[in-house]
């Protein structure tokens, strides 16, 4: 509405009373009423508020949440007086030639945590707690496809009931709890935000997941654990967000045990990506920017990182173009953006709720953001030069026969020499 714009940020009130607010739904209903039929989806959104106002106290405090409510949405673990500048500080941090990524490297590991104190509950609230993408299976629902893309993972890796499993950047733990359950394993999820780990922790005790599933806060590119602790490990859309590839693979190889496999849906540029092209380089910078990426690596990239540090590559493929009858990863963006479904409900929730200073300022920024990479990746989508599933599997090799015998040859050899000079 551009009656919003006149609260600049002197102006901006802290907090309204809830008479307050009434008047400002009033005022902002009054200017809706009058472009109804031209945007229906505000005329809702604003309703849909003025519903939330009437039963939010009623229903947040019992039961289980399942999600953040629109009144919940935050800043995860930033003060919510500072979410609008830490946004624009994000912002600036991507370079402004194209393919640039994130001008300073040095400062990912620290942007990758903002963005998802930035987004966290808006994931949750508007897609779910699996933050990845899923092909659509036919005839079947959005959650089985998710819920099928996930178990993969664990027929993949082969995972039996007892083996201990790392998640490599875990989010809120949808995936973790779906691998868990359908494979017996014990799954340690590893995030490097802290507000993600106090969600995952609540949804694994709802859930009655917490003898299986742990998240655990720590910096992927230093996993906090011994050496050849983990039986299997893997990576749903997250080892994106490592400056170096190399360096968050090295680390992973050094936490499973010999013999152990890694499996990765990996964001990367395909074989139809052409750098020469503005188009496709423009459509990669958004999608970094929007998402938190450092760079986009093409597929090939991720197969060299991993068998640098000592991986033997097991199979490669996209599943994105793997089967010839699911639906497209993308189309759950692209209905949104057509807007047969809730998004732009949402973002007119998020739009009322930014006026009334109910949403502390830059909620509604960050909001946007996610709303216009949606298009940067179903353009990455269609033109198929984008795949945010290329699956990768790698193995740790086992323990060299060749050296292993050499060593037990002259373990041997010297145990009898010793035997010999005592006689």
């Amino acid at each position: 509405p551009a009656r919003a714009s006149q609260l600049t940020s002197d102006h901006r009130p802290q907090s309204l009373t809830m008479d307050q607010i009434g008047d400002r739904l009033r005022d902002l209903a009054d200017d809706v009423s009058r472009q109804i039929r031209d945007n229906r989806e505000v005329a809702i959104g604003v309703g849909t508020v003025v519903a939330v106002f009437g039963v939010y106290r009623a229903f947040s405090a019992s039961g289980y949440k399942k999600k953040p409510g629109s009144l919940d949405l935050s800043g995860g673990s930033i003060d919510r007086k500072k979410i609008d500048a830490t946004f624009k500080d994000y912002s600036a941090s991507f370079g402004t030639e194209a393919g640039a990524g994130i001008s300073d490297r040095e400062r990912t590991t620290e942007l990758v945590n903002t963005f998802y104190n930035l987004v966290t509950d808006i994931y949750e609230w508007g897609w779910g707690t699996s933050f990845h993408f899923s092909p659509r299976l036919p005839g079947k629902s959005i959650a089985a496809s998710e819920a099928a893309h996930e178990a993969r993972i664990a027929a993949v890796l082969g995972l039996k009931p007892g083996q201990r499993v790392i998640d490599v950047g875990c989010g809120v733990g949808g995936p973790m709890r779906t691998i868990a359950s359908t494979s017996g394993a014990r799954v340690t999820g590893l995030t490097i935000n802290d507000y993600q780990v106090g969600r995952a922790t609540y949804h694994n005790s709802k859930l009655g997941l917490a003898e299986l599933c742990e998240a655990v806060e720590g910096n992927f590119l230093d996993i906090p654990f011994p050496e050849e602790t983990f039986d299997a490990a893997y990576a749903i859309e997250a080892t994106c967000h490592a400056a170096k590839l190399e360096d968050v693979y090295g680390q992973v190889y050094k936490a499973l045990k010999p013999g152990g496999m890694f499996a990765s849906y990996e964001w990367v540029a395909t074989k139809e990506y052409d750098a020469s092209n503005p188009d496709h380089v423009r459509i990669m910078d958004e999608i970094n920017f929007g998402n938190g990426l450092p760079e986009m690596r093409t597929y090939k990239q991720a197969e060299q990182a991993g068998t640098s540090v000592g991986f033997e590559l097991v199979s490669s493929h996209d599943i994105a173009t793997a089967s010839p009858v699911c639906g497209p990863w993308y189309d759950r963006l692209r209905t949104g953006m057509s807007g047969r479904n809730m998004q732009k409900v949402n973002h007119a929730i998020v739009s009322t709720l930014d006026f009334l200073c109910v949403a502390p300022k830059g909620v509604k920024d960050v909001h946007d953001m996610l709303v216009k990479v949606a298009t940067s990746l179903v353009a990455g989508g269609e033109s198929g030069i984008f795949t945010p599933m290329h699956l990768l599997v790698f193995r740790k090799p086992e323990a060299d026969a060749g050296a292993a015998g050499a060593a037990k040859k002259t373990t041997n050899g010297a145990a009898k020499a010793a035997s010999k000079a005592a006689k």
